[in-house]
């Protein structure tokens, strides 16, 4: 497996080794060793979550807030999407950045997410299975959304018409009103 560290050190991209034939392929998608020594700390995935967005769908830009806080490991099984992840860690030098990447069946990608970041995510095809695992469980109560055109995170989102949304992300808030990662107030370390 090849592990990238992006334009934010904190997000790794997972490329896997496939092995393929006539018969088919195998891929080692996840080494928890070997994942927790590339990002130098101990994970505990609780829950995997499975969902299929068709095309022109934008999901996101999720995040849960401490002490309920999530990291994802994110991949695509069918079709593809453009993942993105922003830096809501208001203490970071990378605060409002953000990080893009084609995800898809084809070309096996992950993208490691931790926490003090929000996801999203758009479907180029289709449509596109998303599986992923997250180091905490879904907590409602502590979910928040960032709108997904913030002009301070400014994503280069790859599309031309506007994209097809849910109510609730379409009355997110902007970076500068949401709920975001302070240090002071998370026991957890980022």
């Amino acid at each position: 497996m090849k592990f990238s560290l992006l334009n934010i050190p904190e997000i790794i991209l997972l490329e896997p080794e496939v092995f393929g034939d006539e018969r088919g392929f195998f891929y080692e998608s996840f080494n928890k060793r070997v994942f927790e020594e590339v990002i130098g700390i101990e994970v505990n995935f609780v829950q995997d979550n499975h969902s299929k967005s068709s095309k022109g769908v934008l999901r996101g830009l999720h995040y849960q807030l401490p002490p309920m806080s999530q990291g994802k490991l994110v991949r695509v099984i069918d079709g593809s999407v453009f993942d993105v992840a922003v830096d809501i860690r208001e203490e970071s030098e990378t605060f409002g950045s953000w990080v893009g990447e084609i995800l898809s069946s084809e070309n096996k990608k992950q993208l490691w997410i931790p926490e003090g970041f929000a996801h999203g995510f758009y479907t180029i095809s289709e449509s596109a299975e998303l599986v992923y695992k997250t180091t905490e469980f879904y907590s409602p109560e502590h979910e928040r959304v960032i709108i997904w055109n913030d002009n301070q995170i400014s994503i280069k989102w790859p599309f031309v018409s506007e994209p097809l949304l849910n109510e609730r992300d379409t009355l997110a808030l902007k970076l500068s009103k949401a709920e975001i990662f302070n240090k002071k107030d998370d026991k957890k370390s980022y």
